[in-house]
């Protein structure tokens, strides 16, 4: 494509030098081929080679606690029967995100199809039983995670296992959902049956003038098959039918009735799909995602663009009317109106500049909602060229975490910037900066990983992966913001356009409409309401398990909330200003910034309509996670509106020319 554009205006170029360096760029890439990214490259398997199949956490959206697998009484690998089972190398964000990836006692090869293959029995041990009870706590373990509706998952090739369905929604098509079922819930009439019997089925092809195959699909139904039929039937050698076999249940009680143990097999089938290439294998799983319908993405789209235009249009009414006649107005002399009575926005040109009361800790802020946003933006430009594709397990969340640590050369310099402009130059607000709002989120952070630790969930992270995350905040994200203010404190300090007044004047008492806490809240949905219909899909890859793709539509989205941010700041403050209130800096922050409450708010309803959680546990996750997202939001929405508001200003004040 570069060569497609470049060659002709190589030849069109005046400069002899520039025409050979030009020439020499467009064979460099000539010679560039095609390649994949590290970690997701296609592999070909030969025939009857062993594949390996690994085990992830057990999740379920009814409580969004991931298990461990093995932390069920089921079939460990044989070299670990008795060991505690180590996970594969996880990045920070799988360690985040729940995902516990370690090897399993199910085996595969490469087009060998198994009818049944028994892998072992499991039964609890004498003293794992209540006493007062006498029921068997890992049968019970078990029976709980099926009834909280937990779903076992696999990783083959680095692709999920899913179960499919044929549905009808438009048109008939497949719907594939991310692991199976650990069994089917028991009721007051019916007992809880454990699905002890997966038939995988895996699709290949062969791909074109290279030896082997590749996988395209792994998918699974889960049985419930008594084990007494599965050690009497099972056999590699013969046809299993696990649907004319009665199921298993999982029975507590009474302890003589009480389930004594459980037979587990699979059964492996390969199907070749020429359909499906090798790099479109993952597009099942995520057309199967809510967030893979396009058309409600363009109608959230259109909804926040009239929300744009509808403000753009206010501001421009602002800036060419209103302003335009203001301006004529207040800057000619001859005006005996004028001259007469000073009203609106400009009586107040000796008060507006003058520091907001706790100016250091808007400066820090503001220092950490820049240090966000380059977050934002630098790992939406990775997503959108592929890097931070579902394939990369844990890939965003580590993406957020060092970016983060790294733009706080960002925030300690736009810290260091404001702090100067305020008188506030010290290297304590600065520190600040770096401690104020990661530790913030730390702390509620903190206390939810004690709860996963007193819980032994797979998401808990452990004290070793702690102690990286705290080095990476202090011996990264710390130093680069005191560089940064460094930069930042060099500078000269930014002169406002109107000298100060020594006495504050006297503010006159505000209409209802214009006190702080109306327009703070009315000023919060109209950001939020140009994005919340993206926040359910983004609320739905968070605790539905469902992949969010669309980067896009996200980044579309992304640009939309920052304009109606910096709009809406814009006009409020312009209206208070108008009304000879000149106490706007905090105003224009907290304008913007509370979106993050009506987020919250949001999170509330998604909580009553789609979620089914019920347990104290997991709505404490629910609400501490939801308040960290709302904070976040909170505290970058209302950068922006401040430097919007805060350019708008200074722009309008320094036109007006006062004696």
């Amino acid at each position: 494509f570069s060569a497609f554009i470049l060659f002709p205006w190589a030849f069109s170029c005046k400069a002899h030098n520039m025409r050979i360096s030009t020439l020499v760029f467009l064979a460099c890439c000539a010679s560039i081929s095609a390649f994949y990214l590290p970690g997701v490259a296609p592999r070909e398997w030969l025939d009857s080679e062993p594949v390996v199949i690994k085990m992830n956490s057990i999740k379920s959206v009814k409580t969004a606690i991931p298990y461990d697998y093995y932390s069920l009484m089921v079939c460990r690998p044989e070299s670990h029967t008795g060991s505690k089972i180590k996970s594969e190398a996880e990045n920070m964000g799988e360690m985040l995100w729940g995902d516990s990836i370690k090897p399993s006692r199910y085996h595969a090869a490469m087009r060998k199809d198994i009818t049944c293959q028994k892998v072992c029995t499991t039964k609890p041990k004498s003293e794992n039983v209540e006493k007062k009870t006498g029921i068997s706590k890992p049968m019970k373990k078990l029976k709980r995670r099926i009834d909280d509706e937990y779903r076992g998952n696999m990783i083959l090739d680095n692709l999920p296992i899913s179960e499919v369905y044929i549905w009808e929604h438009g048109e008939r098509g497949l719907y594939y959902r991310r692991g199976y079922p650990l069994g089917q819930p028991g009721n007051k009439t019916n007992p809880t049956l454990v699905n002890n019997h997966l038939a995988m089925t895996v699709k290949y092809h062969k791909p074109e003038g290279l030896p082997g195959h590749r996988i395209v699909g792994f998918e699974v139904m889960a049985y419930s098959v008594a084990s007494e039929k599965i050690d009497s039937n099972c056999d590699p050698s013969r046809d299993f039918d696990a649907e004319a076999f009665p199921p298993q249940p999982v029975v507590l009680t009474p302890p003589a009735a009480a389930t004594k143990f459980l037979s587990w097999s699979y059964s492996v089938h390969w199907v070749e799909d020429t359909a499906v290439a090798w790099s479109s294998r993952w597009d099942h799983y995520l057309k199967s995602s809510d967030a893979s319908a396009a058309n409600i993405h363009w109608f959230a789209i259109v909804n926040s663009l009239m929300i744009v235009l509808c403000l753009s249009a206010m501001v421009a009414m602002i800036l060419l009317r209103a302003l335009h006649k203001d301006f004529n107005r207040y800057n000619n002399p001859d005006n005996e109106d004028e001259a007469q009575e000073e009203t609106g926005w400009k009586v107040v040109h000796s008060e507006v500049f003058r520091e907001p009361s706790y100016a250091g800790l808007l400066s820090v802020y503001v220092g950490s909602g820049c240090q966000l946003l380059g977050m934002a933006i630098v790992t939406l430009i990775f997503a959108l060229l592929g890097f931070l594709s579902p394939a990369r397990r844990g890939g965003l969340m580590t993406a957020l975490l060092v970016l983060f640590a790294l733009m706080g050369i960002v925030g300690g310099y736009m810290t260091a910037i404001l702090a100067k402009m305020f008188h506030q130059q010290s290297w304590n607000t600065i520190l600040l900066t770096g401690v104020w709002f990661p530790g913030t989120v730390f702390c509620v952070f903190f206390m939810m990983n004690l709860m996963l630790w007193g819980m032994q969930a797979a998401n808990a992270v452990p004290f070793v992966m702690l102690l990286g995350l705290i080095a990476l905040w202090f011996f990264v994200s710390i130093p680069l913001a005191c560089f940064g203010a460094a930069i930042g404190y060099k500078r000269p300090a930014i002169a406002h356009p109107q000298a100060v007044s020594q006495i504050p004047r006297f503010i006159p008492e505000q209409k209802w409409h214009m006190q702080a806490p109306v327009m703070v809240l009315c000023a919060g949905s109209v950001p939020f309401g140009a994005v919340f219909i993206e926040m359910y899909f983004i609320l739905s890859s968070l605790w539905l398990n469902k992949f969010y793709y669309v980067f896009g539509f996200f980044a579309i989205v992304f640009v939309i909330l920052i304009a109606t941010c910096a709009e809406i700041s814009i006009v409020l403050v312009y209206f208070q200003l108008c009304y000879e209130d000149y106490r706007w800096w905090w105003r224009s922050f907290f304008c913007a910034g509370s979106s993050g409450l009506y987020l919250f708010m949001y999170g509330v309803y998604y909580l009553a309509t789609t979620l089914n959680m019920s347990n104290l546990s997991s709505l404490c996750l629910y609400f501490g996670y939801m308040g960290v997202l709302s904070y976040t939001l909170f505290v970058m929405a209302g950068t922006v509106g401040f430097l919007a508001t805060w350019i708008f200003v200074r722009y309008i004040y320094a036109t007006l020319k006062v004696d």
